[in-house]
């Protein structure tokens, strides 16, 4: 019997945690992120002034980079305009369905902000302690794109 075409709801109480398979990887990378960003929140706290207006918090900013990471996001940009259809993105940075992406060119002043302050360093390199000490890593197989215009290296395990 055929099928028929369905129009797309208008609402659904679907959240992107239900859309995430429970045993994928990505699940536990979010453990030990969140864990990770936890131990960093009194450096967040003194770095971020009482009055003004929010920035993208911290936590979502360094999420986001250690997505770019792992999906080997090519840009700010390219991950904002993945934030709009990817599930497990939104997912991975807490965001709802109906929650705006952020702006990347603000993505990108944020991050530096995190970068001058050492942050993204000692985050990163909690994230790399903790998957060494659980057995997560392999010295298999490196390799380095060298190829980005601000002359920064991303490198990638595969």
């Amino acid at each position: 019997m055929r099928g028929e075409v369905r129009g797309q709801s208008s609402f659904s109480l679907v959240q992107p945690a239900q859309r995430v398979p429970q045993g994928h990887p990505i699940r536990r990378i979010k453990a030990l992120a969140d864990a990770q960003l936890a131990a960093l929140s009194p450096v967040f706290d003194a770095m971020y002034s009482g009055k003004g207006r929010p920035s993208i918090p911290p936590e979502v900013l360094l999420k986001a980079c250690l997505l770019i990471a792992l999906y080997s996001v090519r840009s700010e940009r390219q991950l904002r305009e993945r934030l709009e259809y990817d599930l497990l993105f939104r997912f991975f940075l807490d965001m709802g369905l109906d929650e705006p992406g952020f702006d990347a060119s603000s993505f990108a002043k944020n991050k530096q902000r995190l970068l001058e302050a050492d942050v993204a360093r000692r985050f990163f390199e909690g994230m790399v302690g903790h998957a060494k000490g659980q057995g997560l890593m392999s010295a298999e197989h490196f390799t380095v794109d060298g190829t980005y215009p601000s002359g920064e290296c991303r490198g990638r395990a595969t």
